[in-house]
């Protein structure tokens, strides 16, 4: 089966961290620290700019259940 880089259902923000976690095998909160780590380093330009261009470019992740629904989360019945 063929692994594609897709936004993470387990999401803080777009879920472009957990998605390069769960593409690379490792823990999504170790992404997560590195990323922020590297904003405030940085500043916003660089680290910033490409996280929200990957959160609009990222196909989410396709799975069962409803849209953009996390595990604990609150689901509106219809």
């Amino acid at each position: 089966m063929e692994k594609k880089l897709t936004k993470s259902k387990n999401k803080v923000f777009l879920g472009v961290c957990g998605g390069l976690a769960d593409y690379f095998g490792i823990d999504p909160t170790l992404v997560r620290l590195i990323t922020l780590v590297l904003l405030v380093i940085t500043g916003f330009f660089p680290i910033g700019l490409i996280y929200l261009v990957a959160g609009l470019i990222m196909p989410d992740a396709k799975g069962k259940g409803g849209k953009h629904v996390v595990e604990g989360e609150f689901k509106e019945h219809k």
